[in-house]
C-alpha cells in the first residue's frame, strides 16, 4: 500500500518526487482522474505524507483539501516558492493551523524556468530588462530531493526551507552558459524596461504580476539573492550547477515545439504611412510541394519596405492584400512539404523570401541557404537583401579587381556594410563616404579612407563608384564624373549602371562561408521586437535609423 501521495506528479519537481520516493508512491495529476480542489478524488487511503503543489493563484478551496488531508495523513510536505506570495501565506497558515506534522520548501527561481527563452536562444538573441539581475537558480532534483527527506524521514516538522542554487548568476550570465552548451550563438540584449513591460502585457500578463516581476528584477542588479546551504544540509549532497543542469536540460532548448493553429503576421491591408501596419492573428500555413515551414527567427528592415507600404512600388512589386511583409528570413525548418530532400526539420537556414514578419513563414526550399554557424540565426536576416545587393554590385556590375580605386558613397548603411569588406576582400583600395556618425562603422568594414561628405567633395581619380545613398542630382552629377565604372542602387546616375537585386542561393551561400571563415563579419545597428515594426518605418522615415535593423520574432 502507498504511504506516499504526490500531488502535480506530472509537473517539474512532482515528477521528480515520484523518481526519488520509492515504491511506495501513489502519483496525482489534474486531469480525467480529478480536480485538487475536490478532496474527494484524492486517493488519500492508506497515505501517510502528502507533497502538496497548489498550482492556484488564490488559496481558494486550499482549506478542505487541507482538512481533508488532516483527517488521513500525517504528514505534509508544500511547495511554496521563496517570494511568499499572498495565497501562498494563506495556505502555509492553513497547513500551520491543520495539527499536521509539515514542512514548507521555499524554492528560489527554478533553473526550468529558463525554458521559456528557448525559441531566443535558438534565434540567437535573448532581449530583456536587467540583464545583471542575479539568482541562485535551483535544479528541480534538488528540490525533490529535499522534499522526500522531509516526506519520509522524521524531524522536519516545522522546518521552512528555502532553497537555492549553488551559486548567483546573472541573466546574461545565464544566457552565455545556455549558449556554451547548447552550442548556438547567442547573447542577452538588454531591452528597455517599458518595452518589456509593453510586450508582457501584449501576451496577456496582468499588469500587477508584469509590475512585480520588473520590480523584482530590479533589486536583484544591486542585491542578488542570497544562496542557502539547506539543500545540502538536509540531503548531504551539494547543489547542482545551473551549468549542470543545463547540460542535462539541452535538448530542451534545440526541440521544436510544433506550430500553433495561428501565429502572430505584420501585415498591411492597404497602402498608406506607418499606421497600416497591423499585427494579425493569422493561421500557420503549412508547405505546399516544394516549400518549406519555418519558424521564423527574424527578419530585418529593408527601407525599400516603406516604400512598399507606401503604395511607391505597387508598378514594379506586385502583391495581394493583406500583404505580410519582410523579405530578409531566418529561421529554423520545422515542416517540410512533399517532394523536398533538403533543407530538412531541425536545419537553420536564411534567405530573401516574401512574408517573413512572422511568427512562420513559407519558403521555397529551393530558394533557403543553410545559415552561417559562428554567428546568432538571428543577426544572418541582415544579409540576404543587403549581402546580395553589395555582392552583385561588387562582382556582377562594378567587376571589381585587385588595385582598382574604388569609391563607396553611403559606405556606413547595411549595404555598404557588406560592399566595403567584399571590395577589400577583391583587393580594392576603398574609399568610403559616410556622416560623422557613420564614419566609424565604414572604419569598422576596412575602408582605407572615410570622408566626411557633409564637410569635403567626392574624390576623383576612381576606376570604381558605388553609389548606396539616395542623393539630390547634384550629387549624383558629381559622383559621374569620378569613375570609369559607376554602379547605383539608389539614385539613378547618367552614363551609370543601375540595377535591382536579383534573388541568388549560391551568391548567399558563398556569403555565409565568408562570415564562418571569419573574412566577412556581419555589425546589427540594433535588436527590436517585431511589434515595433511601426516605429521602426517611422524612424526610417523620419532618416533615424542607421545600419543594419533586425526584428525579432519572440
Amino acid at each position: 500500500m502507498s504511504t506516499v501521495l504526490v500531488t502535480g506528479a506530472t509537473g517539474t519537481v512532482g515528477s521528480q518526487v515520484v523518481a526519488q520516493a520509492g515504491g511506495a508512491v501513489t502519483a496525482w495529476a489534474r486531469g480525467p482522474a480529478g480536480d485538487l480542489r475536490d478532496p474527494a478524488s484524492l486517493p488519500l487511503d492508506g497515505v501517510e505524507s502528502v507533497f502538496l503543489v497548489w498550482p492556484f493563484a488564490t488559496a481558494e478551496g486550499a482549506r478542505v483539501v487541507i482538512d481533508a488531508i488532516a483527517r488521513r495523513a500525517r504528514r505534509v510536505v508544500y511547495l511554496s516558492s521563496a517570494a511568499v506570495r499572498d495565497h501562498e501565506r494563506e495556505v502555509e497558515r492553513l497547513i500551520e493551523e491543520s495539527g499536521l506534522e509539515w514542512t514548507f520548501l521555499r524554492p528560489h527561481a527554478f533553473a526550468a524556468n529558463t525554458l521559456r527563452w528557448a525559441r531566443q536562444v535558438r534565434a540567437g538573441v535573448v532581449r530583456g530588462p536587467y540583464g545583471l539581475a542575479a539568482l541562485p537558480l535551483v535544479h528541480e532534483r534538488d528540490i525533490a530531493a529535499v522534499a522526500v527527506r522531509a516526506l519520509l524521514d522524521d524531524g522536519h516538522h516545522g522546518a521552512v526551507y528555502e532553497l537555492t542554487g549553488p551559486e548567483s548568476i546573472t541573466q546574461a550570465d545565464q544566457v552565455r552558459i545556455i549558449s556554451e552548451i547548447t552550442k548556438f550563438p547567442a547573447r542577452w540584449q538588454e531591452a528597455p524596461p517599458d518595452h518589456a513591460r509593453a510586450e508582457l502585457l501584449a501576451r496577456g500578463w496582468p499588469p500587477e504580476a508584469v509590475d512585480g516581476v520588473l520590480r523584482a528584477q530590479k533589486d536583484l542588479v544591486t542585491h542578488p539573492a542570497p544562496v542557502t546551504r539547506a539543500i545540502e544540509e538536509v540531503t548531504g549532497t551539494a547543489p547542482r550547477t545551473f551549468r549542470e543542469w543545463v547540460a542535462e536540460h539541452a535538448a530542451g532548448f534545440r526541440a521544436l515545439p510544433a506550430p500553433a493553429e495561428t501565429m502572430r503576421a505584420a501585415r498591411v491591408h492597404e497602402y498608406g504611412d506607418a499606421s497600416v501596419i497591423r499585427h494579425d492573428q493569422v493561421p500557420t500555413p503549412r508547405p505546399g510541394p516544394g516549400e518549406v515551414l519555418i519558424e521564423v527567427a527574424a527578419t530585418s528592415f529593408n527601407p525599400s519596405e516603406v516604400g512598399l507600404r507606401a503604395g511607391l512600388l505597387r508598378e514594379v512589386l506586385q502583391v495581394d492584400l493583406p500583404h505580410t511583409l519582410g523579405w530578409d528570413l531566418s529561421g529554423t525548418v520545422v515542416e517540410t512539404g512533399a517532394g523536398v530532400t533538403g533543407p530538412a526539420p531541425g536545419d537553420r537556414v536564411f534567405g530573401q523570401v516574401t512574408g517573413a514578419a512572422a511568427e512562420y513563414a513559407i519558403a521555397p526550399a529551393s530558394l533557403l541557404v543553410r545559415a552561417p554557424e559562428s554567428i546568432p540565426l538571428a543577426d544572418a536576416a541582415a544579409i540576404p537583401v543587403a549581402g546580395l545587393t553589395a555582392w552583385q554590385a561588387i562582382h556582377e556590375h562594378a567587376r571589381v579587381t585587385r588595385e582598382q580605386r574604388v569609391l563607396i558613397n553611403g559606405a556606413g548603411g547595411a549595404i555598404g556594410m557588406f560592399a566595403v569588406q567584399l571590395a577589400k576582400l577583391a583587393g580594392a583600395t576603398v574609399t568610403a563616404t559616410a556622416s560623422p556618425r557613420s564614419a566609424a562603422a565604414a572604419q569598422r568594414y576596412g575602408a582605407d579612407e572615410v570622408i566626411d561628405y557633409t564637410t569635403r567633395p567626392f574624390p576623383g581619380g576612381m576606376d570604381v563608384v558605388l553609389n548606396l545613398a539616395a542623393i539630390p542630382d547634384e550629387a549624383a552629377t558629381a559622383l559621374a564624373g569620378l569613375g570609369r565604372t559607376v554602379v547605383t542602387v539608389a539614385t539613378p546616375i547618367e552614363g551609370g549602371t543601375h540595377f535591382i537585386t536579383r534573388n541568388d542561393p549560391d551568391q548567399l551561400a558563398t556569403i555565409a562561408a565568408l562570415i564562418d571563415k571569419g573574412d566577412v563579419t556581419v555589425e546589427i545597428a540594433e535588436y527590436r521586437p517585431l511589434s515595433e515594426l511601426q516605429e521602426v518605418h517611422r524612424g526610417a522615415e523620419s532618416g533615424h535609423l542607421r545600419g543594419k535593423i533586425i526584428l525579432l520574432t519572440a
